[in-house]
């Protein structure tokens, strides 16, 4: 190598903790919140039938999330809409 030539960095690795806070800031900047929360068998099955979760998917993690999120945007509104949980 001469002195003339320019090396790039090689780029920086993260460690588990960094990369956990970049994924809270990212969350937070959404303004999201990420919460751990435990169902009952009853409300999973509430979600089947309400048609928000089929029920071969009842012991699908993510397909429960997808069914939780559609239950929450269908029954709460959001404050940017001026819904109820707008500040009064």
């Amino acid at each position: 190598m001469n002195a003339d030539e320019v090396v790039a960095p090689e780029p920086a690795v993260r460690s588990a903790a960094a990369e956990r806070m970049r994924a809270h800031r990212e969350r937070r900047r959404k303004g999201l919140r990420c919460i751990t929360i435990r169902l009952r068998a009853t409300e999973i099955n509430e979600l089947i039938r309400k048609g928000l979760l089929s029920g071969h998917a009842s012991q699908d993690e993510s397909a429960i999330r997808t069914a939780l999120h559609r239950h929450l945007d269908s029954t709460l509104t959001p404050t940017w809409y001026g819904g109820p949980l707008s500040p009064r």
